[in-house]
């Protein structure tokens, strides 16, 4: 009987940038001086904020289109939909869900167009998508700046620039500010547990488990593992695809409105230019890849990339005497880790296909012999 070895190394070469992340934090809490319940409820409030926004990103890698940055166009979409709530003067949960429902159409708009221009470029969707929410950047500055208050009606003056249209720098959510967080709330060691984000969190994680079974689920691991033998199966490669990217726009526009009221208030036209890079820096330092990622690195990457955030600055000013240090050292890690990942992942498929062709060249050769 075989029995499955534990190879320490193999499990070191797949897990390193999460225990990278471990020995930085570990290294970083004492220096910093926290208290541990201050910690906790940082973490928990950061997990509330996040963890959805960061799970809109596991359908595009599932269907082998690698890490999403173009759910920064789902998150876009859910601003415009808080502009118009805040406008109505919608607040509380019932202003929550009316701008869940106003983004839809939105993000599925934006999701079909970045969709369609990833299926022309594939194999380079990730870069591809990057390109394309700074596209979409552009025209939603436009909108927001020129369009709303001449040509789309804002009739509330408190959110319109002083010359009457276009929105201001900020817009203000403090009447919707944590009504989903405070809705069932409790306590713990002096953190706030709150249940019914929480809820909304775990139904969304049992969604994805329940979606991966269905038969678009498992079309979309077909195409995500190879594309030829999925199209040769009868799956229509392109519109799977494209299903995937409207999905995940669609369910960034919810994590961006849920990351916003938590907020209390909205920068109007940067709060989502830096959120898709967060999302996949936390995602990565869970321990995912760009062809694979799980609800356990999601929930793993939340809290150490947070954590790090958390600390960094203290402890690099306890360090250095300068507090800015820790700031950079934040940035630099957030965009090192992406790097880092990429660069893994690249290494890591080159030896792969090294590996096939030596294997190929082998059967070949023994072949050969046997026909001699």
């Amino acid at each position: 009987m075989k029995k499955n070895s534990f190879n320490l190394g193999e499990f070191l070469k797949n897990n390193s940038v999460p225990i990278m992340f471990i020995v930085i934090c570990s290294i970083c809490i004492p220096l910093a001086g926290y208290s541990p319940a201050y910690l906790l409820n940082e973490i928990v409030t950061r997990m509330g904020r996040n963890i959805f926004l960061i799970l809109s990103l596991l359908i595009p890698i599932m269907a082998g289109m690698g890490l999403n940055f173009g759910m920064t166009l789902g998150a876009m979409a859910g601003e415009i939909a808080l502009i118009f709530v805040a406008d109505l003067q919608i607040w509380g949960i019932p202003g929550i869900v009316l701008a869940m429902i106003i983004s839809i159409p939105f993000s599925v708009m934006l999701g079909l167009l970045c969709g369609k221009i990833l299926n022309m470029a594939k194999g380079r969707e990730m870069v591809t998508s990057y390109i394309i929410s700074y596209f979409i950047n552009g025209v939603y500055q436009l909108v927001v700046l020129y369009m709303m208050g001449a040509l789309i009606p804002i009739a509330h003056s408190t959110i319109k620039l002083p010359r009457g249209y276009g929105i201001r720098n900020t817009v203000s959510l403090l009447s919707m500010r944590q009504s989903l967080d405070n809705a069932l709330a409790i306590r713990v060691f002096g953190a706030k547990i709150p249940l019914l984000t929480f809820a909304i969190i775990a139904l969304m994680c049992l969604g994805i488990i329940w979606f991966r079974r269905t038969k678009l689920g498992q079309d979309m691991r077909a195409v995500g593992q190879d594309m030829e033998v999925a199209r040769d199966a009868g799956i229509n490669v392109e519109r799977t695809r494209l299903i995937s990217i409207v999905i995940s726009t669609v369910l960034a526009g919810f994590g961006m409105i849920i990351y916003l009221q938590n907020m209390g208030n909205m920068s109007t036209y940067s709060s989502h230019t830096q959120i898709g890079m967060f999302c996949i820096a936390a995602l990565l330092v869970g321990g995912a890849s760009v062809d694979k990622a799980s609800i356990g690195n999601v929930f793993l990457g939340v809290i150490l990339f947070h954590l790090m955030f958390i600390v960094a600055p203290n402890a690099g000013a306890k360090i250095t005497g300068d507090s800015m240090i820790g700031e950079y050292f934040r940035v630099f890690v957030s965009y090192g880790v992406i790097t880092l990942a990429l660069v893994m992942y690249e290494v890591k498929k080159r030896r792969a296909k090294a590996g096939m062709g030596r294997q190929l060249a082998a059967e070949q050769q023994m072949e050969g012999k046997n026909e001699d």
